[in-house]
């Protein structure tokens, strides 16, 4: 299985940080593991801004010449691995502007003549989302509805046709009692396991 890492933290010496070196240790350990390859937004200087213009028309986003080196990473994945900090109950802005860009009509997914749903193009490849957040756990499902699961299983995952979605959300990651390190344990485990 080949697994792509989108980190999306300013900092890697960061806990999201250390979950991306988790991940790395489980996938090296796993024996039916392929390739690895990890995509640093930050690092990279990825550019989350849609523009649309006379020259760069939506429709045409899917064969912009400027992303097919990240089309192409996803392509090659089997398993899209997403790091990132929960702000204000949803990924960072360079997270969804990768979304923004990458998950673009005829290459993620393509519109279907009389059908509310489009079909999805990615299907057969699952993802994992790793996320913390400063406060509790709970605080997005009792406050936000769980917003941001909605947002990254429904509103994108599905959407494309990524059927098998699983969430990491570890919260109180700013606290002495927030268990790091047996969380880094688990995330290397399952990556590892599977």
């Amino acid at each position: 299985m080949n697994t792509l890492i989108v980190y999306a933290h300013p900092n890697r010496e960061s806990l999201n940080g250390a979950f991306l070196n988790a991940v790395k240790q489980g996938v090296a350990q796993n024996t039916s593991s392929g390739g690895l390859q990890v995509l640093d937004l930050y690092e990279e200087s990825f550019d989350p801004s849609l523009v649309y213009n006379k020259e760069r028309r939506r429709r045409d986003m899917h064969k912009d010449p400027e992303l097919e080196k990240y089309r192409e990473q996803i392509r090659w994945a089997d398993q899209l691995v997403f790091i990132y900090p929960i702000y204000w109950g949803r990924p960072p802005a360079i997270l969804l502007g990768y979304i923004d860009r990458m998950f673009a009509s005829n290459f993620a997914y393509r519109d279907r003549p009389n059908k509310i749903y489009p079909e999805g193009l990615l299907k057969g490849k699952s993802a994992v989302c790793i996320s913390t957040m400063k406060g509790p756990a709970h605080y997005p499902l009792l406050t936000l509805n769980n917003a941001h699961k909605v947002l990254m299983k429904r509103g994108l995952f599905h959407f494309v046709g990524i059927r098998k979605v699983k969430f990491f959300e570890f919260g109180s990651m700013e606290s002495k009692k927030g268990n790091q390190v047996k969380k880094l344990a688990k995330v290397e485990r399952y990556f590892s396991a599977q």
